[in-house]
Parts: structure tokens; C-alpha cells; sequence
């Protein structure tokens, strides 16, 4: 019986397959329920950090919530096999979107990263991730070796390179260098010798050092700088940093309450329902907290990679570790950001983070990982 019989067999629970129901109950919820948690928290904390602006941020966060649902629903439903199949012409698509933001995108923050459709707008970059790694899964279940060869690895360096130099020339260095943690992840599960990711690592460290020299803009060398030395523009170039430690250091052990905290609601924390939300958490709720939003995470990966690890079909693996290495990474930078290990750049939080595009990136993964678990039971 093909995959498809056998698809729809699980959908009607004809005779020859057991009842749908069986195996939805077999699907690893837990990455949904830790998602649908962090959304939640999410909510009450952006309406917490806006609550002081002109502007009330949580109906319109609460209508991304749903359309983000919506695209959960549709990921999970379509079957990621046939997604890799159509991987080319939707990662073309996803350049496309890349380019169309040099020519006529909008700009904020210093980068030209949006681009607007109507009245909605949208960052291609967290659309052409997703293409990235769809592309990428198809093309590395190919690869039937221990290792990688080098023309192998070239390949997959194109495929993260154009979309990442489309990304960088916006300029926005932040959205680029996140491709990378995700086809790292993919290609260690593939299987890729020691010295190639010495080699890679010296590479990107010789890159690092051109673009400081000559491609960087003067916003982004103080964003540096401020992370070298925090105190040297404090009133400046370091104030974001130096109010998002205060936050957090002020939150102690349980926090200052919800809608307590003197950083976000006397707005001394610029950014603090964007990148910055974390802080305000911090401040409000204290290392309990924290700890739990660090542990819904936590389970989020974990459950994750069980969805990895009994997957029937080697895209599917790939395909799961690529997203939760993006997710992952996203969270391990941006809280390392906020409290000063990191230099500063535009990397949300996923689920808590005010925004439409990466929200619509999370959940159109998690969509994807548990349609991979839930097939393992067609794509054998």
C-alpha cells in the first residue's frame, strides 16, 4: 500500500488501517502543549510591557496567535514528505522574497527586513528559514555515506549561503547568522568529519573578521562595543543593556509582581515586548520565573527530539532537527542577550516575543514536527 492509501486510511479509518484516533493519541503533544504554555505567558507578559504604551499591542497579538494556529493546523495536516518534494520552487519563492526586500522593502531598526503586502507585513527571512530547511532535508536524505564529501558540503553551504547573504545585505547580520545553527544541526545528523567543522569554524571566523572591517555599519560596531565594554556609553549605545540587567537583577528570587516592574512600566527598557521580554519576565515573576519558562522550553526540545528519534523516514529526521535547532538557538541567544553574554541584535524569543512573522516561523514548525511524528506510522 503506498503512502498516500495509507495517509488517507489514517484520515477515514478504513479497515485496512486502524482508527485516526489511535495514533493522534500516539502524537508527542507535549511540544504543542509547551508551545500553546509559552504563548500564553507570552500574552500576559507583552500586555504587562505594553501597558504603558500608546498603543495596545495584545488584541493584535492575540489575532497573530490565531492565524498562527491556523498555520499549525495546516503544517501538521500536510504531509512533510510531499513538502520536500515541492522544496525547490518554495525555497526560489523564498529568494524571491528576499530580493524583493532590497528593492522595495520597508525599514526599522536600521535594517530593510519587512515587506509589506497591503495593509499586513511580513520578514521573508523567517519564511525563507523554513524554505532552508525544507530544501535542505530533501537534499541531505540523499546522501547515503558515513560522511560527507566535499562537494556534498559545498552544496549545502550554497543552499544556506544565498539566502544568508540576501539576509546580511539588508543589512541585518542577527536574521543571517541564524541559518547557520540550523544546518549545522542537520548536517551532524547526517554525519560530517571533525577536521571539516574545525575547518568550517576557522572559515567563519575569517568571515567574522572581513565583515567587521568592511562591511559593518556604525550601529552595529557600537552594538559590539557596548557588549565588550557595557559602561562605556551607558546613556547611549549601552543604555539598552545596562536597563535590561537592572530588570532582571531586579527580579531576584520571585520577581516584583505582575505589572510591578519599574524598568517596563516607567519605560526605562526600550524594546521590552519585542526582543527584550524576557527582562521584563524576569523582573516581574524573578528566578521562579524564569526557570519555568526555561523548563517549557526545555521540554519543547525534548519532546522534539523524541519526535526525532522514533521518526520511520530520514527526512523527517532531518527535517526535525533543522526547525529545533532554529528554535533552540533562537532561545539560547536571545536570553544570553538580554543579560549581557551576547551582543544585542534582533532575535526574538519564540511563542513570547511581540511579532507576526517568526510567531507564524514557531508554529508552522511545531505544525511540522508533530506531522513527522504523527506519519511515522504512513512514512515507513
Amino acid at each position: 500500500m503506498s503512502s498516500t492509501s495509507k495517509a488517507i486510511g489514517l484520515l477515514t479509518g478504513s479497515p485496512e488501517e486502524a482508527p485516526i484516533f489511535r495514533y493522534l493519541a500516539g502524537v508527542r503533544w507535549g511540544v504543542l502543549g509547551s508551545a500553546l504554555a509559552l504563548t500564553v505567558i507570552g500574552l500576559a507578559t507583552i500586555n504587562s510591557a505594553s501597558s504603558e504604551l500608546a498603543i495596545d499591542y495584545l488584541p493584535r497579538q492575540l489575532l497573530r496567535i490565531a492565524i498562527g494556529l491556523s498555520v499549525f493546523v495546516i503544517a501538521f495536516s500536510v504531509d512533510h514528505q510531499l513538502l520536500t518534494k515541492f522544496s525547490l520552487p518554495i525555497y526560489l519563492v523564498s529568494l524571491g522574497f528576499l530580493v524583493a526586500v532590497l528593492l522595495i522593502g520597508s525599514e526599522a531598526g536600521g535594517a530593510r527586513s519587512w515587506l509589506r503586502i497591503g495593509a499586513a507585513q511580513f520578514q521573508p527571512s523567517d519564511f525563507a528559514r523554513l524554505a532552508t530547511v525544507l530544501f535542505l532535508a530533501r537534499y541531505l536524505a540523499g546522501v547515503n555515506r558515513r560522511y560527507m564529501n566535499k562537494r556534498q558540503i559545498l552544496v549545502v553551504c550554497l543552499m544556506i549561503g544565498v539566502p544568508m547573504t540576501l539576509v546580511a545585505l539588508e543589512p541585518d547580520w542577527g536574521g543571517a547568522a541564524m541559518f547557520v545553527p540550523l544546518a549545522l544541526g542537520m548536517v551532524l545528523v547526517t554525519g560530517v568529519r571533525w577536521r571539516v567543522l574545525v575547518a568550517g569554524a576557522l572559515a567563519l571566523a575569517v568571515l567574522a573578521v572581513g565583515v567587521w572591517n568592511f562591511a559593518t555599519l556604525d550601529y552595529q560596531r557600537e552594538r559590539v562595543k557596548t557588549f565588550l565594554s557595557p559602561n562605556s556609553d551607558p546613556l547611549d549605545a549601552g543604555y539598552q543593556l545596562r536597563q535590561s540587567k537592572i530588570a532582571v537583577g531586579s527580579g531576584q528570587f520571585t520577581g516584583r509582581g505582575y505589572m510591578q516592574g519599574t524598568q517596563s512600566q516607567l519605560r526605562f527598557l526600550p524594546a521590552r515586548h519585542t526582543d527584550f521580554i524576557f527582562a521584563v519576565l524576569a523582573e516581574e515573576w524573578g528566578f521562579v520565573g524564569v526557570a519555568i519558562v526555561l523548563g517549557l522550553f526545555a521540554a519543547y526540545v525534548l519532546n522534539g527530539v523524541t519526535v526525532a528519534t522514533r521518526a520511520r523516514d530520514r527526512t523527517g529526521i532531518l527535517l526535525v532537527v533543522g526547525l529545533l535547532s532554529g528554535i533552540a538557538f533562537h532561545v539560547l541567544y536571545n536570553t544570553a542577550m538580554v543579560v549581557g553574554l551576547l551582543p544585542i541584535t534582533g532575535i526574538p524569543l519564540p511563542f513570547l516575543s511581540y511579532g507576526g512573522s517568526f510567531l507564524l516561523f514557531s508554529f508552522a514548525a511545531t505544525g511540522l514536527i508533530l506531522g513527522v511524528d504523527f506519519r511515522r506510522y504512513v512514512n515507513r
